[in-house]
């Protein structure tokens, strides 16, 4: 992880050579330009510890330990979001497929997609990139 949190602007507020300076090469690709990592290659997908997952670029807590589960695709997957006012659905009609993205509310970082085939009772897999997280484990 390469972001530092000490500047004063918000996450919103940042240029696009702001983002680069903040985050490696990877999280900037993921996260800003909506990328993603190769299946089995992010270092939350097999996590099985307690805590919590922030978004990498605005550290706002988005997912729970809790709720996440082995979705067997190679990326962290999760049955439900902290809040459901801090991830936004976009519409990702990309790659000739019909998706839903999913955001961080508060920096607008692409996370990764929403899934309606998750477990009960949401029924949802939120498949995340592991580039825009960071875990810290509960004490």
């Amino acid at each position: 992880m390469k972001n530092s949190f000490s500047n004063s602007k918000e996450p919103k507020d940042l240029t696009e050579q702001e983002w680069k300076t903040r985050l490696t090469p990877e999280e900037y690709y993921i996260t800003r330009q909506k990328g993603t990592e190769r299946a089995f290659s992010g270092a939350y997908w097999n996590n099985k510890e307690p805590g919590t997952y922030y978004c990498t670029c605005c550290n706002v807590a988005l997912f729970n330990s809790e709720n996440k589960f082995d979705s067997g695709t190679g990326w962290p997957s999760f049955s439900d979001s902290m809040s459901e006012h801090i991830i936004d659905k976009v519409n990702d009609n990309s790659h000739g497929m019909i998706r839903t993205e999913v955001v961080c509310s508060n920096c607008k970082s692409h996370l990764g997609h929403v899934f309606n085939d998750g477990p009960k009772p949401s029924g949802l897999r939120y498949c995340i990139n592991s580039a825009s997280l960071q875990f810290k484990q509960r004490e």
